[in-house]
């Protein structure tokens, strides 16, 4: 019976191991691949599309930044999704905090409230936000002689955070409702307030977890493309990077240059992978505490 368990054990490490190195290598040669390309001149990929190549092109990087203006669509990104975050991060920390940690009339509901926007898909709403920052535009042009909500990159960044509040809510709550209290009530002994607990006490306790919703949110900001499209059409130079890359894809494959399109999608990738790089272990750890104890 022991040999046979054994035997079974050993089976099925061999399948995990087996599915993930295929796992991985189903996401790492698309990358690498994307990643070589990169570096290609155009001549080269009419022949065998696996082959190296035959020098390191880093001209189509320099026509990506600057002719294809991937430089000035990069600016907007990171300057969008650096307003989202912070925005987010000072309305969800001090929310999720209250929610977890005391019970107040109303409380429920509002974490209900939270709970229902979990099953909100904000790409199914994007055109009644696009009606509704309209007709505000229509509003303070008809008294003011100009527009604000629509072409604007702070606008965006809070649609932005708005939309990723649920589920920021939702996982940070689930975190803060794990931590010990003993930590905060020796906090009030000492005469702390509840913001100074709450910023010196709770908020490095729950590192793990606040990293692990800045990477999932940068994610998703930096990859956002349909809102974007949507609320900035017309504003050309205002346009994030997800915008602008497939503008550049479609103008590329007209001109049948394709070194500078791949070069104009690692641009898009890299920064995420350096981030995800750097905080792969805090990453992890707020994922499996957060599982273990919520």
């Amino acid at each position: 019976m022991t040999k046979k368990k054994t035997s079974l054990d050993t089976l099925y490490k061999a399948f995990i191991y087996v599915m993930l190195i295929t796992l991985a290598v189903t996401i790492i040669v698309p990358v690498g691949w994307v990643f070589m390309a990169s570096v290609k001149q155009n001549s080269e990929f009419y022949g065998n599309p696996w082959a190296l190549p035959a020098t390191l092109y880093w001209q189509n990087f320099v026509d990506a930044w600057n002719a294809a203006s991937m430089g000035s669509y990069m600016l907007n990104s990171v300057i969008v999704t650096a307003i989202s975050l912070a925005l987010l991060l000072v309305v969800a920390l001090p929310a999720a905090y209250c929610l977890s940690r005391f019970r107040f009339r109303g409380g429920k509901f509002l974490n209900t409230c939270f709970m229902a926007g979990l099953f909100i898909n904000v790409n199914y709403i994007v055109v009644p936000i696009f009606l509704m920052l309209r007709d505000w535009d229509s509003w303070i042009n008809y008294f003011f002689r100009q527009t604000f909500f629509l072409n604007n990159l702070f606008v965006l960044a809070v649609v932005y955070a708005s939309t990723a509040l649920p589920f920021t809510i939702y996982l940070l709550t689930g975190y803060f409702a794990t931590l010990p209290h003993d930590f905060e009530e020796a906090a009030y002994i000492d005469g702390a307030g509840y913001g100074r607990t709450m910023v010196r006490i709770i908020f490095p306790m729950a590192q793990p977890s606040i990293i692990t919703i800045i990477l999932f949110n940068f994610l998703s900001f930096w990859n956002e493309y349909i809102i974007s499209m949507t609320l900035m059409s017309s504003a050309a130079g205002l346009k994030t990077l997800p915008v602008g890359l497939l503008n550049l894809m479609q103008a590329q494959q007209s001109k049948a240059e394709f070194g500078i399109m791949y070069a104009g999608l690692v641009l898009v990738m890299l920064p995420t992978l350096i981030l995800y790089i750097c905080v792969q272990k805090k990453l992890t750890q707020g994922m499996t505490v957060g599982g273990l104890k919520g």
